[in-house]
C-alpha cells in the first residue's frame, strides 16, 4: 500500500503511544502541540532539567527527563511506546565529546531500545549537514555520495548507518529526514533553498510514521522553495508534496548585504557548519 492507493489511511491512522525526544529542542517544542492526533498518548521527553523548564504535560502526554546517554534511561523511556520520532540530541556543530554522547551513543541506544521493545518504525532526525560539503550550484538526491561537514554532520550519518543495520537486520523500519532549516521564516540566502515550515514537517512527519513498507528511506526535509539543492525521487512512495514556500520571505532577504564571494554561507550546502571549528586548544 502506499499513500496514492490508499489516500486516507495516512491520516486517519493512530498509535496507542509514540514517544518524542528532543522535545524541549526548537524544532521539539513547535511539534509538541500538533501529535496529539497521531497517538492517544505521547510521551515527550529530553533532558530533566530542559523538560521541568519546557511548561505542564497536556492531558494526553506524558514528560520524562531521560539523557540519551543512559543506555538503562533510554531502555526505560522506550518500554511500552510502538514508534518513535527521535529528535533528541546536540542540534549545532560542537567539539566531539560533546557530540559522541548524545549523538552517537544516544543513537545507539535508541535503536536498541526499539529492538528489545519491539518497535517496528523510527522516525531519525538526520540532516542536510549529512552532505553539507557539496556546492550551492549543484543537486543531488538520497543515492550521492555522503559528505559531512563536520562533527554534527558525522554523526547524523552514522545515525542513518544505524537505521540502514537495523533495518536489515532486525527489521526496524525507518525514515530518515534530512532536515533543511525549520524556523518559522527563512532569515537569508540559504534558508531560501533549505527553509522548511512546520505544517510540511508535520505532514511529512505522518506520512513518515504511517505509510506501510518504508523499509529505510531517505528524505530531504524541506518545504516547496523555488531553488532547492536537493531531489527526493528516491522517496516518492511516501507522496510527500509540501504545500509553503521560502518566496514569502526572499524581498525581506534579499535585501540584506551580500555575502563575500566564498564564504561558504554563499557556496556550500552546509553554510557555516563547513567552516567550524576545530575545537581542540591545541589544534593549528
Amino acid at each position: 500500500m502506499s499513500a496514492d492507493t490508499d489516500r486516507d489511511a495516512w491520516q486517519t491512522a493512530r498509535f496507542s503511544r509514540l514517544l518524542l525526544t528532543g522535545a524541549a529542542g526548537g524544532v521539539g517544542r513547535q511539534l509538541r502541540g500538533r501529535l496529539a492526533s497521531f497517538a492517544e498518548h505521547v510521551r515527550v521527553a529530553d533532558l530533566a532539567v530542559a523538560m521541568e523548564a519546557a511548561g505542564p504535560a497536556a492531558a494526553h502526554e506524558e514528560v520524562l527527563g531521560c539523557d540519551l546517554a543512559d543506555r538503562a534511561a533510554v531502555d526505560a523511556m522506550v518500554a511500552g511506546c510502538e514508534a518513535i520520532i527521535h529528535l533528541g540530541g546536540v542540534s549545532v556543530e560542537r567539539p566531539f565529546e560533546e557530540i559522541l554522547e548524545a549523538n552517537i551513543k544516544g543513537v545507539f541506544h535508541i535503536y536498541e531500545a526499539a529492538r528489545r521493545h519491539g518497535v517496528k518504525r523510527v522516525i531519525f532526525a538526520s540532516s542536510n549537514h549529512v552532505t553539507g560539503f557539496y556546492g550551492q550550484d549543484e543537486r543531488i538526491d538520497a543515492h550521492a555520495m555522503k559528505r559531512p561537514d563536520g562533527y554534527y554532520g558525522l554523526s547524523k550519518s552514522y545515525g542513518e548507518d544505524m537505521a540502514q543495520f537495523y533495518f536489515d537486520r532486525y527489521g526496524v523500519e525507518t525514515v530518515s529526514i534530512r532536515i533543511g532549516s525549520i524556523f518559522p521564516e527563512a532569515t537569508n540566502r540559504r534558508m531560501l533553498a533549505s527553509w522548511m515550515s512546520m505544517d510540511d514537517f508535520e505532514q511529512l512527519l505522518r506520512r513518515a510514521l504511517f505509510i506501510p513498507g518504508v523499509g529505510h528511506t531517505i528524505v530531504y526535509g524541506m518545504s516547496a522553495n523555488a531553488k532547492t539543492w536537493w531531489d527526493n525521487r528516491h522517496a516518492a512512495h511516501l507522496g510527500y508534496a509540501p504545500k509553503d514556500s521560502s518566496e514569502i520571505f526572499r524581498a525581506k532577504v534579499e535585501a540584506q548585504p551580500q555575502p563575500a564571494a566564498d564564504d561558504p554561507v554563499a557556496t556550500l550546502q552546509g553554510g557555516a557548519f563547513t567552516a567550524a571549528g576545530p575545537f581542540d586548544p591545541l589544534a593549528n
